[in-house]
Parts: structure tokens; sequence; C-alpha cells
């Protein structure tokens, strides 16, 4: 879901605008990341609990495939 989708649905929901509901839905986020970079847990009903923690680095790799493995049957 996006941003946008999820301030619709607040609006909706708080009888509010869309740009009212945005605006809200911002600051929570800001709040939460705020919260996390002090070094705080936070805990959201329903959702679970955010814990701030190191930044990983991931790394993707094209997986080799074995001899012969998808490639075109001659027939």
């Amino acid at each position: 879901m996006k941003q946008q989708d999820l301030a619709a649905r607040l609006a909706r929901k708080a009888r509010t605008s869309k740009a009212v509901a945005a605006d809200r839905l911002d600051r929570i986020v800001h709040k939460i990341i705020a919260e996390l970079k002090k070094g705080n847990p936070v805990s959201l009903p329903g959702l679970g609990t955010f814990k701030p923690g190191k930044k990983l680095n991931f790394q993707f790799e094209k997986p080799k495939a074995p001899d012969g493995f998808l490639r075109e049957k001659k027939h």
C-alpha cells in the first residue's frame, strides 16, 4: 500500500481532507524515525514493535545455475 492510499483511507475514516490526513501520517512516520534514531523502540498496537538496530547492507547476486540448467534442449 502506498502512502497516498493510506492517507486516503485515513481521510475517509477521520472525515477530513486527504491533505490533512497525509500531513498527519507524515508526522507520525517522522516521529517514529526520530525515536528510533534516539535508540528508543516504538510499539504500535496491532502492528508490533520497531526496534533500533544497525543498518543492514544487502548484496544480491544473480544465482549461478548448474551446467545445463535452464538451457534449451536440442531435439
